[in-house]
């Protein structure tokens, strides 16, 4: 299997068999074999049902049933776990990916050799400007920032894998979007290039803001996990370092008060403060601690491995770059 295409489905049951069509149409001519793999995230409104029936005469389509609406990035993880192709791609359900573009974006893929994900880029995006636009455009250049992964676009779900690139990827929570930034801990090279964006004709948007909530508390996860996966002590000691160094110097100078001026300590603010310095800072330092031996759990007892080899040195074709 060269092509797999993972959709997570939810509540799109009008849209489905105009999506089924357009994949089929843009991947026929393709001359590569290919799957569809359209992941039921729990929908009510008779999706899976649908997909069912599509899929009885197209050998190609494999519908995925999962049990409840458990969210889209678990949706996708079903996916990518019974993808069979060499290449994975993925889409949105709601029709406003074009499927035509993904021949091309194939070719591209195949033209760098040295790029492990190619994602896609909403350029001449078809959405309101003050809900959608303006709060992704903050919203990439802040994911931008922190993960050291440059895209204008990490929400346009049009992104192609090489399966090598997903391997040591889990994604749990609103991670879908971070999986450049994931896959790039690990050595993948990505690169972006404009695709179609179609406004919305059936169904409701399932964003909201309590969405853009989540990405935030995601993009904190992520950071961490980029930068202190390996070392928490430094991450939690540093934090315990900062409050732990003032408390004792604080405590310290009103014990001397105390011992060679007889002053009365005890109802001064500075031994509270002090005293609650101290024991925060304690705790982070505890929590450093607690986190290297999980660490250490995770990757000797399990065998993880902090790093990964590869047989080869890279090929590399034309120069890309990210944007």
């Amino acid at each position: 299997m060269h092509v797999s295409i993972v959709i997570p489905i939810y509540n799109e049951f009008d849209n489905l068999p105009d999506l089924v069509e357009q994949v089929e149409k843009a991947m026929a001519p393709s001359g590569t074999v290919w799957e569809l793999l359209c992941v039921d995230d729990g929908s009510r409104d008779g999706s899976d049902r649908r997909l069912a029936e599509l899929a009885e005469t197209r050998p190609w389509l494999r519908p995925l049933f999962l049990n409840r609406n458990y969210g889209q990035s678990t949706a996708m993880q079903a996916g990518f776990d019974a993808a069979q192709g060499e290449v994975i791609i993925t889409l949105d359900g709601d029709l406003q990916n074009d499927p035509a573009d993904i021949p091309r974006l194939l070719k591209e893929l195949a033209d760098h050799p040295e790029i492990d994900i190619l994602s896609g880029w909403r350029k001449d995006r078809q959405d309101r400007t003050l809900s959608r636009k303006i709060p992704s455009r903050i919203a990439n250049a802040l994911i931008s920032k922190v993960t050291g992964v440059s895209l204008h676009d990490y929400g346009c779900s049009l992104k192609l894998y090489r399966r090598e690139a997903l391997e040591n990827v889990k994604i749990y929570g609103e991670l879908h979007r971070f999986v450049p930034a994931l896959a790039a801990q690990f050595g993948a090279r990505v690169m972006e290039l404009p695709v179609n964006h179609r406004a919305r004709t059936r169904g409701v948007s399932k964003y909201g803001i309590d969405r853009t909530i989540r990405v935030l508390l995601d993009l904190l996860w992520v950071k961490f996990l980029l930068r202190f996966i390996h070392r928490p002590m430094h991450a939690f000691g540093s934090v315990g370092a900062v409050m732990l160094l003032p408390g004792l110097a604080m405590l310290a100078y009103l014990a001397g008060l105390k011992l060679f001026a007889g002053a009365d300590i005890g109802h001064r603010p500075l031994l509270q403060l002090g005293m609650m310095l101290t024991l925060m800072g304690a705790q982070f330092i505890g929590m450093g601690l607690l986190g290297e031996m999980l660490t250490r759990i995770y990757h000797e007892p399990a065998g993880q491995k902090q790093y990964i080899l590869r047989d080869a040195p890279r090929r590399y074709g034309h120069r890309a770059s990210a944007e």
